[in-house]
């Protein structure tokens, strides 16, 4: 099929009426005959000669090659027959080597017997009876083998007519699969020649084909390109009015989509508001990973935060499992990774009072971040920009920089050539948000490379401190291990 489209631009008005389709079938290889009917219609005048198929033809031929494959495996019954010739001459042999093994029992229990007699006429008294017992257990023992050889006798007999018949049956496979091998060739190239005869037949279509109908082809392209630019000129195109409107609409469902999640979120806000009218705190921030929810005092008769207790937990987005978040001690909390898709809690304890605050909605993940994860995940280190706040909780006076390898198997701690800190990933490592510390902490990671190790580092934006968690995280596990912050990698396993 092909389509022939020619743009106007904005030369066309918005009253849209049906306009000319841009679709030409090709009946036949020929130029068609037609004539302008009605209302400018092409209509046609006959039908193009039907121009013969050569399917059937290939069809057949593949067919033949089949039953020739089928044919050839009479190839497996020679095999099958060698390798029973095969086995009856091992029988014949072992029959061979068992009738010389029993000629030779024979002459030593002859010889057996002879010695017996001898010493029967030196001994006498009891020495003599064992004798005679002895000699009748060779008798016995003579009657036995004469038993089995007439057994091997009758088997060698069976085993060589079974030698005969396999080699005479082998020998006519062999003449038959000769046979069938030599017809088959002679199939083969009668195949070869008609598949051969086949293809410079299509060969030759294509060719005549392509010399007849190239120039019919652009013929017929002119004449619609023409037709279709008369009929352009005064009606518009409405397929391209219906491509502007469903731009148009798929634009207007995305912001809608949009709207009624912001909508949903200020519905749970309000419904937040109105059940805590009377409440002496409100949470503020936005829930979305990348930002930081603040505990605010919204009475005058509120207790100063500074006096109460705090602590925050994460639910689940059904609000059914509760897990403490440890270290979360502070009124500013900072989501991290985890969060994502859970509902964050604080609970505020003052004078035996207790005061519970929750996040309007789960959390959000941060726009692109996990696109650009993936893309960091394919390097075998990533390197970021940090600074060192504090060391094992001592505030850090420096502000220089340093860099934080996370790798497939460690994370490195440097500044310039000297290494602060170089450890694999271990049971023993923790990799958290900071868990309080002001705006600041949605930027800053704590991280405790081994036992008496730890540091909080800021980094240059949310953005890398939470991919550089996520990385940690995933060559951690990818390592077997569960890497977390404190008293998180027990809940997690459990």
């Amino acid at each position: 099929m092909t389509r022939v489209t020619r743009d106007f631009g904005d030369t066309m008005q918005k009253d849209a009426v049906p306009a000319v389709s841009a679709d030409v079938a090709f009946a036949s290889s020929r130029f068609p005959n037609y004539k302008i009917g009605a209302n400018n219609q092409i209509v046609d005048a006959k039908d193009s000669p039907k121009v013969l198929s050569m399917k059937e033809v290939v069809a057949r031929e593949t067919a033949l090659l089949l039953e020739q494959q089928k044919r050839l495996s009479v190839r497996d019954l020679a095999n099958k027959f060698e390798k029973g010739l095969a086995a009856a001459a091992k029988l014949s042999e072992e029959a061979r080597l068992r009738e010389a093994a029993s000629l030779e029992k024979h002459v030593l229990l002859k010889k057996l017997r002879d010695a017996l007699e001898s010493l029967k006429g030196r001994v006498a008294g009891r020495n003599k009876d064992d004798v005679e017992e002895a000699i009748a257990m060779v008798e016995a023992l003579a009657v036995q083998l004469t038993h089995r050889e007439g057994e091997l006798i009758q088997e060698k007999a069976e085993v060589k007519k079974l030698a005969n018949f396999l080699k005479q049956a082998s020998e006519d496979a062999k003449k038959l699969v000769d046979g069938e091998r030599a017809y088959a060739r002679a199939e083969i190239e009668s195949a070869r020649a008609a598949v051969q005869r086949v293809e410079e037949a299509i060969q030759e279509h294509e060719r005549g084909s392509r010399a007849s109908g190239k120039q019919d082809l652009e013929e017929l392209m002119k004449e619609v390109q023409e037709a279709r630019r008369i009929k352009m000129l005064h009606q518009p195109s409405k397929v391209m009015d219906m491509e502007h409107e469903i731009r148009a609409l798929r634009i207007q469902l995305a912001e809608k989509s949009k709207r009624s999640l912001q909508l949903q979120k200020e519905l749970a806000r309000s419904m937040r508001a109105e059940q805590s009218i009377f409440q002496l705190f409100e949470l503020d921030g936005t829930e979305a990973l990348g930002s930081c929810l603040r505990i605010n005092p919204c009475s005058d008769n509120a207790p100063e935060l500074s006096k109460c207790s705090i602590q925050w937990y994460r639910l689940s987005s059904d609000g059914g499992k509760k897990e403490l978040i440890s270290g979360a001690t502070k009124p500013v909390y900072a989501p991290e990774p985890f969060d994502v898709g859970r509902v964050l809690q604080a609970e505020i304890i003052s004078d035996g009072q207790q005061f519970s605050l929750s996040s309007a909605c789960p959390i959000d993940p941060a726009a692109g971040l996990g696109s650009y994860v993936e893309a960091l995940v394919r390097k075998h280190d990533v390197e970021f920009n940090v600074i060192v706040t504090q060391t094992n909780g001592v505030d850090h006076p420096s502000e220089s920089i340093h860099v934080l390898h996370v790798g497939k198997m460690r994370i490195k701690l440097r500044k310039g050539k000297s290494t602060n800190a170089k450890e694999y990933y271990s049971t023993s490592m923790q990799l958290c948000g900071v868990r309080g510390g002001g705006n600041a902490a949605a930027q800053a990671l704590f991280w405790q490379a081994k036992k008496g190790l730890s540091f909080v580092l800021a980094f240059e934006s949310a953005r890398e401190r939470n991919a550089a968690i996520m990385l940690a995280r995933r060559f951690a596990f990818d390592c077997n291990i569960m890497l977390a912050g404190p008293d998180d990698r027990a809940r997690l396993g459990s």
